[in-house]
C-alpha cells in the first residue's frame, strides 16, 4: 500500500492509475476504523482494479467541540487494516491539505430537506462539512466509485445530493451495515463506551429489529413508543426515533404495505451519540 499525505502527490498517483487502469474505487474514512470499512474496501476491490482510502478527521462536520476532541485516533492500527485488507492506496492528509484557505473559507451547498430534518436538525452544520470535505476529496481523487455504509442512511443521501450538485461521474455504492455479534451496529464511536454503555447500546438495534418484526402487526405510532421505552429503561437520551419513506425521508404515520420504510434513530449513551437505521419492508 503506498501513501500520500499530500494532495498534488496523490492526484499524480490518480492520474495515472486511471490512465492504466480505467476504474477506481474510493473509501474515504475518518479512522478508527472497524470491519464495516473494512468491507467496503472489499466492496471497492471486488468492483475496480484498484482500491484507494483516505483517513482524515473532519472538523468542519462536528458541531460539538468536545465530540472532535473525543473522536478516537488509532491510525498505526488503521493502516496496518487497511494493508491486510490489500488496500493499494492511501491518502493522510492534514488540515491544510483539505482545506488550504481555512476552515472558515467554506462553500454552502443547497441540501433542502435534507438539512432541516434527523441529522441536519440535530447536527447543525455538519451535513454542510460533509459536502466540504466530500467535493474536495473528490476533486483530489476523482474516483470512478465511492464506497460508504448504510449505517449512516442520511449522510449516503446527502452525498447523493452533493454528486449531482457537483455534475460528478463517480458512482455512490451504499453498502450494508456491518453488526457485531449482539446486533450492535459497528461504529468507531463504540470505542468510546465502557463496559454498561456498551452493554445497553444494544437497545438501539433491539429497538430497530423489533419495528421491523412487528411493522404489520401494530400502528406506527406504536412501534415508535414501545421503541422509545425500550431506549429509555437503557438509560439512553434520545434526539429521535422515527419511521420515514426511505427514498424522502418524510415521516410516515400509516403503512399502505407498498411504501417501503426506514427506522432512524439517534440516541446518546452518556456523551457518546450512536445513530443506527433499518429498511422495514
Amino acid at each position: 500500500m503506498i501513501l500520500f499525505k499530500k494532495a498534488a502527490a496523490f492526484s499524480s498517483y490518480i492520474q495515472c492509475v486511471h490512465h492504466a487502469q480505467n476504474s477506481t474505487g474510493f473509501v474515504p474514512t475518518m479512522g478508527a476504523l472497524h470491519q464495516g470499512h473494512l468491507s467496503l474496501i472489499a466492496a471497492a476491490k471486488e468492483q475496480n482494479p484498484v482500491a484507494i482510502a483516505s483517513i482524515f478527521v473532519n472538523p468542519t462536520q462536528f458541531n460539538n467541540k468536545s465530540d472532535f476532541e473525543k473522536y478516537p485516533i488509532t491510525i498505526e492500527r488503521d493502516i496496518e487494516l487497511l494493508e491486510a485488507a490489500g488496500c493499494n492506496a492511501l491518502f493522510l492528509p492534514n488540515v491544510a491539505e483539505i482545506y488550504p484557505e481555512g476552515t472558515a473559507q467554506t462553500r454552502h451547498y443547497h441540501l433542502n430537506f435534507l438539512e432541516t430534518v434527523f441529522e441536519g436538525k440535530y447536527r447543525p452544520g455538519h451535513f454542510q462539512g460533509v459536502c466540504n470535505v466530500m467535493h474536495r476529496l473528490l476533486s483530489i481523487i476523482p474516483a470512478t466509485h465511492l464506497y460508504m455504509g448504510q449505517k449512516d442512511y442520511q449522510q449516503c443521501m446527502v452525498v447523493k445530493r452533493l454528486l449531482s450538485l457537483i455534475n460528478s461521474a463517480t458512482v455512490l455504492h451504499t453498502c450494508p451495515t456491518l453488526r457485531e455479534a449482539d446486533g450492535l451496529a459497528m461504529s468507531s464511536r463504540n470505542m468510546r463506551l465502557n463496559e454498561t454503555e456498551r452493554h445497553n447500546a444494544v437497545a438501539i438495534s433491539k429497538a430497530l429489529f423489533s419495528m421491523k418484526e412487528q411493522l404489520n402487526k401494530m400502528p406506527i405510532p406504536a412501534l415508535i413508543n414501545q421503541a422509545t421505552q425500550l431506549l429509555l429503561q437503557h438509560h439512553f437520551k434520545i434526539d429521535y426515533i422515527e419511521i420515514t419513506d426511505a427514498t424522502t425521508l418524510q415521516p410516515v404515520t400509516n403503512h399502505n404495505g407498498q411504501q417501503q420504510l426506514v427506522a432512524l434513530i439517534a440516541a446518546f449513551q452518556n456523551d457518546v451519540r450512536l445513530i443506527d437505521n433499518l429498511v422495514l419492508n
